[in-house]
């Protein structure tokens, strides 16, 4: 097939709305070398689509003594059916290799290292863990931080605010990890604590920061409790 138009028709999702672009992008002459590689391009793709399904397969086999944990795992907000294979590929099901969620964490190379000077705590590097571990865990930092609320979204906000954002992707990457240590654990699905998680754990905190800011703009505040609707 040659014709620019029939071509811009196979177009899919956003591309749809692109076909005339698509078809005047077309418009020219391809040479007998340049549509031979093309062909080449296009066999090593369907090759790869092709060894990928079977790799799938038999992952897929594999994991299926798994399923429970599996579908424990997916219930994380980020976490989908290939993290959730990934996470188990490298932490196993059986939690009682590791003392505790702390402990796998250190395991995994996914806990900051201890700076300190005269007595202040400074941001310290994570050590060194397993790659791939570490590599899954932040594809699912990334995707928790997509979320439009929950818990994990808001650790993302709160850290991306103070240290990047791909510092903050990397941070999430650790309660993920403890968070499927407890799932694993205690043989239960994920409980979303809310994105106003951390306002309500610092309310004071949070209270006494927004009237010092309100004050350094001129006003003098006064709180006082709402009442309780009847």
């Amino acid at each position: 097939m040659t014709d620019p138009a029939q071509l811009a028709e196979l177009a899919k999702g956003r591309l749809r709305a692109k076909r005339a672009e698509l078809e005047r992008a077309r418009q020219g002459r391809i040479q007998a070398h340049q549509a031979f590689l093309i062909a080449e391009v296009l066999e090593h793709v369907d090759y790869l689509d092709e060894a990928l399904a079977r790799v799938s397969q038999e992952v897929a086999e594999r994991m299926r003594p798994c399923e429970a944990e599996l579908a424990r795992l997916d219930t994380i907000p980020g976490v989908n059916r290939r993290v959730a294979e990934g996470l188990l590929a490298e932490i196993g099901t059986d939690m009682s290799r590791f003392a505790s969620a702390r402990q796998l964490a250190s395991w995994a190379g996914m806990c900051p290292g201890n700076n300190e000077s005269g007595g202040k705590r400074k941001s310290g590097q994570t050590r060194h863990g397993s790659p791939w571990l570490r590599q899954t865990l932040i594809e699912a930092g990334h995707a928790a931080a997509r979320c439009k609320q929950g818990y994990l979204a808001a650790q993302y906000h709160r850290l991306a605010a103070r240290r990047g954002k791909k510092k903050a992707v990397v941070a999430v990457g650790h309660p993920l990890l403890v968070v499927a240590y407890h799932l694993l654990t205690r043989q239960e699905e994920y409980r979303e604590l809310g994105g106003n998680y951390f306002d309500e754990r610092d309310k004071q905190a949070v209270t006494r920061r927004l009237v010092q800011r309100l004050e350094k703009l001129g006003y003098d505040v006064s709180l006082q409790p709402a009442a309780i609707a009847a």
